[in-house]
């Protein structure tokens, strides 16, 4: 985040949730360290966050003469989020949303544009007249509860006054839409006050301009364009005062009040709306009825409304630019919603998306089952030009050729036994929009062709059909298969996979970038602890170098087939090496793992199982296999997972 641009005001976190709800945590030093410890520069006294969570670090940014704000996590038992990913370091940016186990912090950097400019108008001079009142904040009886009381008296005016309060409170508390929380504060200021004008600005942090302007007439309603006088409501804001002024018309200064003269205004009421000691901006009243003269009651009340008011309009402002900011971050993140990682070979893969995505080629995903070729099929379409239309997905594995054509191209009714009604095809049905079809390798031979017509003449034909459909359609591919191999082996159409092989990405396995298993391990415990309603607070140290010592075969899917299984079966809120599946204590000791003498033990145990049987057939691996009634492929996954290879290489 670079503030080289920035107003001048402190960067901050701001807590969302938790206990810690409103908390305004400055950021001052080069180096802050954010954990539940009393060492760390911000402490969060809370269970979920870890002793030491993370690191915020700010550094002078390489591309500009400003500075920038780095987040790294500390090995932190529950990880650091930013955003809902989570992260190992990052860079923020200005409205970033921050996770460390409960507590949810905002970053801020005061970067707003300069909002509604106070139009400019001449000097009107100084209108404190004779009859003009100040009322200082520590004054305000409606905000001074116990000076008010001794003043109060059964058909006191204050009575009614109260009354007033009371309704306007209960009104505007459950409000937070901004628009109908000025519209309900206009009407009910408008009926115990005498005004005919109210407007209601709220400042922003340049002098003489505000982020919102909203006027209201009592004969016409809304009428944003009612501004008040500049003299007035700058000196509220500056001296933090309330005001009265009457006798405006007959006031020696009136030459010198154009706004004034225009609407001949002759009272005015102008209250300031402050939160935690700072001026949020104004309510100001005026009238131009000489029969309807403003009292210093009147000035009370306004003022207690102020003080009710200033709270409310600031929160449905923050629930607005919340909203507002959560719709801007969904779709700044949408690439990397479910690709979680940041290692180089994933940096990769972004870096190729965002290639790829903005043209009309077609793209070959390439890479091992569960690493997330479909995910990245989406992120293309999501970042292409097509991304309001379609993305259908089919797998060509997974149905018999007759199925799958009809599948694909649809069929016309009666073409074969039980097409009772005319099908569109999952190409037509992304006609505009992105085909993505899966384990491409495994399509037959018939199929290869028809989906080559389709790449050359953008056309096809339903099944049964005779009349050729035209789409407009781009295709994406993925298989985990050799097609090279299955090219030179005549098992796939060479002129096919010149046609599909224009833009190619291989999905890195997740044994080539141990560096996301954490990653993506506390973004699936976080996950499935939500969808199972199981508290949990983050994954040992022990569970952890398991899981970063384990090859995963099966990729993605099975890490998170892991973590699922581990949320769901674990009893303790800290998921613990017992609650990881069997198969990672079969990793080599260099993980420095040993959680308990049983697994040790197992372990020990599986590998004296493995290699007698290996000796008893003579290295032959096949009769081994059949001698423990595994199938071959398992026992090499045995012998790989227990680092016996060179063991029995040296054995022979």
């Amino acid at each position: 985040m670079r503030l080289s641009s920035r107003r001048a005001m402190d960067p901050r976190l701001i807590a969302i949730s938790s206990s810690l709800k409103g908390t305004i945590f400055p950021l001052t030093d080069k180096e802050i360290s954010v954990g539940r410890d009393a060492g760390n520069s911000i402490c969060l006294n809370e269970p979920s966050v870890s002793r030491r969570h993370c690191l915020i670090k700010q550094t002078n940014d390489p591309d500009s003469a400003g500075s920038q704000f780095t987040i790294t996590d500390l090995d932190s038992f529950n990880g650091t989020f930013v955003n809902g990913l989570p992260i190992n370091e990052k860079v923020l940016a200005h409205g970033d949303q921050i996770a460390l186990g409960d507590v949810v912090l905002l970053f801020l950097v005061d970067e707003g544009e300069a909002g509604a400019k106070y139009p400019s108008t001449a000097d009107e001079g100084n209108l404190i007249t004779r009859s003009t009142i100040r009322l200082q904040r520590e004054d305000a009886l409606y905000l001074r509860p116990d000076r008010l009381l001794k003043q109060l008296s059964p058909g006191d005016r204050v009575a009614r006054d109260l009354n007033a309060l009371l309704r306007i409170s209960r009104t505007i508390a459950s409000i937070q839409d901004v628009n109908q929380l000025h519209q309900e504060l206009f009407k009910l200021i408008l009926e115990i006050i005498p005004a005919e004008r109210a407007v209601i600005l709220l400042a922003d942090n340049l002098a003489g301009t505000f982020t919102s302007v909203k006027g209201w007439s009592k004969t016409s309603g809304a009428d944003d364009s009612f501004r008040g006088s500049n003299t007035i409501i700058n000196q509220v804001l500056k001296d933090g005062v309330a005001l009265l002024s009457n006798d405006l018309l007959s006031a020696d200064s009136i030459g010198a009040t154009p706004s004034l003269v225009t609407a001949r205004v002759c009272s005015v009421l102008c209250v300031p709306l402050t939160v935690f000691e700072k001026a949020l901006g104004v309510i100001y009243l005026d009238s131009s009825n000489l029969g309807s003269r403003f009292d210093e009651d009147h000035l009370q009340l306004l003022t207690g409304i102020g003080g009710i008011a200033a709270s409310a309009l600031e929160n449905a402002r923050h629930v607005e630019w919340f909203a507002n900011e959560n719709q801007r971050l969904q779709e700044e993140i949408r690439v990397q919603h479910k690709m979680i990682g940041q290692s180089l070979p994933m940096q990769a893969v972004y870096s190729f998306i965002g290639k790829a995505a903005p043209t009309d080629s077609t793209v070959l995903i390439r890479g091992e089952s569960g690493t997330g070729k479909e995910l990245a099929a989406h992120a293309i379409h999501l970042n292409s030009e097509r991304s309001e239309k379609p993305f259908i997905a089919i797998n060509g594995a997974t149905l018999s050729e007759s199925l799958i054509e009809s599948e694909l191209f649809g069929h016309e009714k009666g073409s074969f036994t039980g097409a009772v009604a005319q099908k569109r095809g999952k190409l037509e049905r992304a006609d505009s929009g992105t085909l993505f079809l899966d384990e491409v390798g495994e399509l037959t031979p018939m199929i290869q062709a028809k989906l080559l017509r389709v790449l050359q003449e953008r056309e096809f034909e339903r099944v049964g059909g005779a009349r050729p459909i035209s789409v407009d359609v781009r295709i994406v591919t993925a298989t985990n298969k050799d097609l090279e191999e299955a090219v030179a082996k005549g098992e796939f159409r060479q002129d096919l996979y010149y046609r599909l092989n224009v833009l190619s990405v291989t999905m890195p396995a997740l044994r080539d970038r141990k560096d996301d298993v954490q990653l993506l391990a506390s973004y699936f415990a976080a996950v499935y602890s939500k969808k199972c309603k199981r508290r949990i607070n983050g994954i040992s140290p022990e569970a952890r170098a398991l899981l970063r010592a384990y090859d995963w075969p099966g990729n993605v899917r099975e890490l998170e087939n892991a973590m699922e299984r581990a949320v769901v079966l674990g009893s303790n809120e800290m998921i613990l090496p017992d609650d990881l599946p069997e198969i990672l204590f079969e990793t080599r000791d260099e993980s420095g793992v040993h959680s308990d003498n049983y697994h040790h033990l197992v372990k020990e145990a599986k590998s004296s199982i493995v290699t007698r049987a290996i000796e008893e057939a003579g290295g032959n691996y096949t009769e081994a296999a059949k001698r423990l009634a595994l199938h071959p492929t398992n026992l090499h996954r045995l012998i790989r997972n227990l680092n016996l290879k060179s063991k029995l290489r040296g054995d022979r």
